[in-house]
């Protein structure tokens, strides 16, 4: 199973592929997607919805899991964030990829076993998870993964068995 994980954000939207073949997990990329702040509103959703477009055409998820905006103590953020998370779920929605959302505390107990784990924490958990030594950075990307990882242990195992033979059988398919 391949999931592509998302941290929404307007400025920065982090973004995380990780992908799932039995028991063996493998980050396959992470970033985050920047618009400038200065810019157009209108403008700014534009450009995440042509990158993430661009993600979902290069990676070609299986699932998208994007993490849920619940509360933030500035509103103008908030908004932001809740319209990031709208244009992301529009692009991958749009390109026939299922959507499944997490909250920040769902995310943080599948990865670190707690809902009040810290940022620091949920990284260490990805990288232990991941086998990476080197920090992920900026922390947007480290979240997206972590949500990806979040997804791949909420989905039932029939379902994520479902998804690993589809792929197989189109590779076979393509291969011949």
């Amino acid at each position: 199973m391949f999931v592509l994980g998302v941290d929404p954000g307007l400025t920065r939207c982090g973004y995380g592929v990780v992908s799932r073949a039995g028991r063996h997990l493998e980050a396959v990329a992470a970033g985050v997607l920047r618009t400038d702040p200065t810019a157009d509103l209108a403008v700014r959703l534009a450009e995440l919805h042509g990158e993430v477009v661009a993600l979902v055409e290069e990676y070609q998820p299986d699932e998208v899991a994007v993490e849920r905006v619940l509360f933030q103590v500035n509103v103008r953020s908030a908004m932001q964030t809740g319209q990031a998370s709208g244009v992301v779920m529009a692009a991958v929605a749009a390109a026939g990829c299922p959507v499944a959302l997490y909250s920040p505390n769902e995310v943080k107990n599948a990865v670190a076993g707690w809902g009040g784990a810290d940022k620091d924490q949920v990284e260490q958990m990805v990288r232990g998870q991941l086998g990476i030594n080197a920090r992920l950075r900026p922390v947007d990307a480290a979240d997206a993964v972590a949500v990806a990882l979040c997804h791949l242990a909420m989905v039932p195992p029939i379902r994520r068995a479902a998804v690993t033979e589809a792929m197989e059988s189109a590779t076979s398919v393509a291969s011949r």
